[in-house]
């Protein structure tokens, strides 16, 4: 079994030992008061002046001792069923402490597996190949110009996004970037699905940005014919992703509940954005726009997307843990940069 399942086995005692010691307080109360109630009728009947109210006295309290005596029965249960959960938690408490050394372990033997290749790999380099010339060879490979596609859907049928404000204010932001010139912003409305495909294969973007709703079911909402709600799976954006990813490098999922995207598409493209809750229109344009002015001055994506969480913070917009970054393997965020500076020397 895995720590995680060990993990749960745990919390699960825990629970209903919880649970036991809070029926076993219930079972003290009411002890207490059977035991009150019973010394009061034999007390009163001590007192009885007549052999009636003796008799009705007694009865009294022998009901009450055969109650006390149902209660420390079950408390006994309850006592034999704290030990056995607690039995049962100290045994997964130490399975879990030995699957969790050995998966250190593993981890450990994969970390060195991982630090030899990259030693083996790094002594096959040319030792006269210098770090300038290769970071200058990586920006050459940059093009000069990026686009950026922006594809928005607003149902009808669902609460309206002020989408149009998002477009304008990362527009207005990249204006005013450094290198305004290497980034061209096209913009698509009323996305129906295939309008999706159609628009990647017209522009051949970098960047491809979707903005509009998202569901916790792991899906994007384009529109329909008549201009509604057309939910799409997450499978089949990963899929529009691995047919279209020749230029792609980024995407940028500004939706609620698009985590598990950005998760995924990583599998093809270089790096994703999404979000991991319901993220308000304020959020969505301010952290968008600041990633796109970053971007537009030549920082890297990781630079960018740490603007864009400052930005909601100095907004006072409290959603800056709602946006998440996912790369593919093999990818450094740090040093993924698509805007190449236009007064890069090359050699």
């Amino acid at each position: 079994m895995s720590a995680d399942q060990y993990r749960r086995k745990a919390e699960q005692a825990r629970s209903k030992i919880a649970q036991l010691n809070k029926d076993k307080g219930r079972l003290a109360t009411k002890r207490a008061s059977l035991t009150t109630k019973m010394n009061s009728a034999n007390e009163r009947a001590f007192k009885a002046t007549s052999s009636s109210t003796l008799k009705s006295k007694l009865r009294e309290a022998e009901r009450a001792a055969k109650d006390l005596a149902k209660v420390e029965s079950d408390n006994g249960k309850i006592e034999t069923k704290i030990a056995q959960e607690s039995k049962k938690l100290g045994d997964a408490e130490k399975l879990l402490a030995n699957e969790q050394a050995r998966e250190a372990t593993k981890r450990e033997r994969t970390a060195k597996r991982l630090a030899d290749s990259t030693k083996q790999k790094i002594n096959q380099l040319d030792s006269t190949l210098s770090v300038a010339v290769q970071d200058i060879e990586t920006l050459k490979t940059l093009p000069q110009v990026i686009q950026v596609l922006f594809l928005a859907a607003n149902p009808l049928d669902e609460d309206e996004l002020r989408l149009d404000e998002e477009a304008r204010s990362i527009h207005e932001m990249i204006r005013k970037s450094e290198h305004r010139d290497s980034v061209k912003l096209e913009s698509r409305w009323a996305v129906r699905p295939l309008d999706a495909l159609q628009a990647i294969n017209e522009v051949e973007p970098t960047v491809v940005h979707f903005s509009g709703h998202g569901s916790d079911q792991d899906e994007i909402v384009f529109q329909n014919e008549q201009g509604n709600a057309k939910v799409v799976s997450l499978a089949a954006i990963v899929q529009m992703m691995k047919a279209s990813s020749d230029r792609i490098r980024l995407v940028f999922f500004n939706s609620c509940y698009s985590r598990a995207q950005a998760e995924a598409v990583v599998e093809h493209v270089e790096a994703a954005i999404g979000m991991n809750d319901s993220i308000g229109d304020d959020a969505a344009r301010v952290f968008a726009s600041q990633f796109y002015s970053a971007i537009g001055f030549g920082k890297s994506v990781q630079t960018a997307f740490e603007q864009g969480k400052a930005a909601l913070m100095l907004e006072d917009i409290l959603e800056e843990s709602i946006p998440e970054l996912f790369v593919g393997d093999g990818v450094d965020a740090t040093q993924l940069i698509i805007v190449q500076p236009n007064d890069v020397e090359t050699v």
